[in-house]
């Protein structure tokens, strides 16, 4: 029998907090699985696809995922694993394979976060799979009208999905953004991003920051007015808009940025929409807060008729 007396308040406090370190070190184990190097353990993710802004940006204390488009908010696409390196490349093999259900055009680059694959197929389709072992968890259609190919300049394509605390999201051909639960894969919320009466698409990767679900959209060539969007992840929300060229002056601008931008144009450009559709290619600098994106080509495509005024055409 232990006599409580005997001991100093330190130490009981020292033997208290042992204590605890044990039983959540059991904790830890029993839940997880253990590193193949160190041996030390390993809790699995409660939440599938439970990524947020402080796992994105250390990104690289866990190369074995990746949780974003290009990896990091950066976009750099590298990986800092080196198990495969220039003197063993040549022995691999094939793991596992996967058969799609459409033959068109294949553009996405997956996400893998704790084990699960993450990817999108042609006609905006969404796929959950077993990273290890390639086994079909859930696929997700959209169940887009064959018709919607028309309003597609290059094909029924997809660039991949984003993850964010739980849901995956994906950008629809039809111009929808949905939001599916990660362990299911059935719907949270949609919303459409683009008037279905003109010839927008969506083929582009959704980019996630700061609980914002940002995406853009394609059809210049067609004659759209490109714009970005941003809505809240949890409720499909709007939070902002933002257009990449300016529309009928007539109509007034939205921003000083699309005065200062409709002073360089010339002709009657709003009647073809102006095009500058983002398609895809966005980055996020998160100590600056800002978000960087990549526009597509003007509408109409002649570049004399959006010349500066009294300047030739370059």
């Amino acid at each position: 029998m232990i006599r409580t007396e005997n001991f100093s308040i330190e130490t009981i406090s020292t033997l208290f907090r042992l204590l605890l370190l044990v039983i959540l070190g059991l904790a830890v184990a029993s839940c997880g699985g253990r590193d193949a190097e160190t041996g030390a353990p390993v809790a699995e993710a409660s939440t599938p696809a439970d990524v947020d802004t402080l796992r994105i940006l250390a990104a690289d204390d866990e190369p074995q995922n990746w949780m974003t488009h290009g990896r990091t908010y950066d976009e750099q696409r590298f990986s800092p694993l080196d198990q495969i390196n220039a003197e063993n490349v040549s022995d691999i093999g094939l793991a596992w394979h996967f058969d799609l259900d459409t033959k068109r055009g294949q553009q996405a680059s997956p996400i893998v976060v704790d084990g699960t694959m993450y990817t999108t197929s042609a006609w905006s389709k969404v796929q959950a799979l077993d990273a290890k072992t390639g086994e079909l968890k859930w696929q997700f259609d959209p169940a887009i009208h064959k018709s919607w190919v028309a309003k597609s300049c290059c094909g029924v394509s997809n660039r991949g999905a984003a993850v964010w605390k739980g849901r995956v999201y994906v950008g629809t051909i039809d111009g929808r953004l949905i939001a599916l639960d990660a362990e299911t894969g059935e719907i949270d919320w949609q919303v459409q991003t683009t008037d279905e009466n003109d010839d927008y698409s969506i083929t582009g990767a959704p980019r996630v920051a700061n609980d914002l679900v940002i995406i853009g959209n394609g059809g210049a060539e067609y004659g759209v007015r490109g714009y970005v969007t941003a809505y809240h992840t949890d409720t499909g929300e709007q939070v902002w808009r933002f257009w990449i060229v300016p529309g009928n002056p007539a109509d007034g601008f939205e921003n000083e940025t699309m005065e200062m931008a409709a002073d360089t144009w010339t002709g009657e450009w709003w009647l073809n929409g102006g095009g500058g559709t983002a398609w895809d290619s966005f980055a996020y600098d998160p100590d600056l807060n800002l978000l960087y994106i990549g526009t597509g080509n003007g509408s109409p495509w002649p570049r004399m008729l959006r010349c500066r005024r009294g300047s030739p055409a370059s």
